[in-house]
C-alpha cells in the first residue's frame, strides 16, 4: 500500500482499542482485523488519545448515517475511503443499499475480512476519479460519508467529487470532515500521519468552500459531542477533552454537513 492508503491502520487501531475497552463503539471487527493483521504502529499514531479521538469521531459518524437512514427508507449509502471500516456491521444496512469505496489494493485487503451481499457491495475507486460511479445503479437518493478521507484532496478535488455525486443522485446527504488551513500546515510535522509517511494534506477555513450550485452547507457539527467525553473518568476526562474539544482543537478540526435537494 502507499502512503495514504496507509493511514487506514490509524483509525483501525484506534477502534480497535476503544471496542476493546467498553468506550464509544461496539467494533469487534476492528479488533479482529487489528489483531490479524498486526500492523506496526509508532509515536502519535499509537496515542491513546487519538484513539479515543478516532472512536468518538466515528460513533459521531455512525449516528449521522443512522438518523438520515431512518430519515431516507430509499436512500443508498455510500462510504468514500471505507478503508478497513465496519460501519456497516455497526449501523446495519436495514434494507438500505450500501456500497464501500476506496482504491483497488485498500479493497482487495477489505475482501479478505467482508462479504459481499444483495445489499451491500464494495468498489474500488480513486474519490478523485468518478468513473466509479457508473457502477452504482440507483440515482434518487444518496446518504454520503467521507470520514478523514477531504484531507488527502484539494479542493478543486472536493468539488469535482460533489459535482460528480451531484450529478449522479437526484438528491444528497453528506458528512465530511475538515483540516483547517491551520491544520493541514501544521500536519507537514506534527501529524500522526507522519508515521506513516504523509506529509502533504489540504484543510479548509470556510465550509462553503465546498459548496456549490447543486450542493448547499447545511450546519457544522460538534466533532467531540460531551456525552463521549463523559463517558472517561477522573484525569482522562480532563486531558482529552483539553487536546480534542476544547477551543484550540476547533481551530484545527471541522465537521459538515452538505446537501442536495
Amino acid at each position: 500500500m502507499n502512503s495514504v492508503n496507509k493511514t487506514l491502520y490509524i483509525p483501525l487501531y484506534g477502534k480497535s482499542y476503544v471496542s476493546k475497552k467498553g468506550l464509544f463503539l461496539d467494533d469487534k471487527k476492528a479488533e479482529e482485523i487489528w489483531e490479524a493483521e498486526g500492523f506496526s504502529l509508532k509515536g502519535k499514531s499509537k496515542s491513546k488519545w487519538l484513539a479515543y479521538y478516532m472512536g468518538v469521531r466515528s460513533a459521531v459518524f455512525d449516528e449521522w448515517v443512522k438518523q438520515q437512514m431512518s430519515n431516507a427508507s430509499d436512500a443508498v449509502v455510500i462510504h468514500i475511503g471505507c478503508g478497513m471500516d465496519s460501519r456497516v456491521i455497526r449501523v446495519g444496512d436495514r434494507d438500505h443499499k450500501w456500497y464501500d469505496v476506496d482504491f483497488p489494493e485498500v479493497i482487495e485487503e477489505r475482501k479478505r475480512y467482508y462479504a459481499e451481499t444483495d445489499n451491500y457491495k464494495m468498489i474500488a475507486g480513486d474519490a478523485r476519479d468518478c468513473g466509479w460511479l457508473t457502477a452504482i445503479p440507483e440515482k434518487k437518493s444518496a446518504i454520503v460519508v467521507m470520514e478523514g478521507v477531504s484531507m488527502y484532496l484539494t479542493t478543486d478535488e472536493m468539488r469535482t467529487l460533489t459535482d460528480s455525486l451531484c450529478t449522479h443522485f437526484e438528491s444528497i446527504m453528506l458528512l465530511v470532515d475538515a483540516y483547517t488551513s491551520f491544520a493541514a500546515k501544521m500536519s507537514k510535522r506534527r501529524n500522526p500521519i507522519n508515521d506513516v509517511g504523509v506529509t502533504e494534506v489540504y484543510g479548509i477555513d470556510n465550509p462553503r468552500s465546498y459548496q456549490s450550485e447543486k450542493l448547499a452547507f447545511v450546519k457544522e457539527h460538534t466533532m467531540i459531542p460531551q456525552k463521549y467525553i463523559d463517558k472517561l473518568k477522573g484525569f482522562e476526562r480532563f486531558i482529552f477533552a483539553k487536546l480534542y474539544a476544547g477551543g484550540f482543537s476547533k481551530k484545527l478540526y471541522r465537521l459538515f454537513e452538505y446537501k442536495k435537494n
